[in-house]
């Protein structure tokens, strides 16, 4: 499970990424993203430490399957690779994940790799820190 700080949790946050936000698309999945001003209570000198925790949150419609035991399924196998990619992921961030029906075909290793791939375009993980996790 991720931490609290790093869920986004209410329909008024998942609507602003979807008005305001960025696009990157993959063949599985589409990523939401949108940059968070700095906030006043978190205000610091340093850059990084003066942005909020990114948070993320997953979008599955009943499309991708209407067994809700394989929603959850992809669910909880995006919520593992993002666990995994949270120390290479930037401060600041709203990100919201579509998953597209397809997507009930991936492996855990498809779904992280895949993950990786987007967050990188979107700027929004350090691709060079630690290279690849595959």
């Amino acid at each position: 499970m991720l931490p609290d700080t790093n869920r986004l949790k209410h329909r008024k946050d998942f609507s602003a990424v979807y008005r305001k936000g960025m696009r990157r698309n993959s063949a599985h999945f589409s990523l939401r993203a949108l940059r968070k001003p700095k906030s006043a209570e978190f205000a610091k000198p340093t850059a990084e430490k003066s942005l909020q925790p990114t948070r993320t949150g997953i979008s599955i419609s009943l499309k991708v399957s209407k067994r809700a035991v394989v929603r959850n399924r992809i669910k909880r196998q995006i919520r593992a690779a993002l666990r995994q990619l949270l120390p290479r992921l930037k401060f600041g961030w709203d990100l919201v994940i579509v998953v597209r029906p397809i997507a009930q075909e991936c492996n855990y290793a498809e779904i992280l790799r895949e993950l990786e791939q987007l967050l990188v375009e979107a700027e929004v993980l350090d691709g060079n820190s630690r290279g690849s996790i595959l």
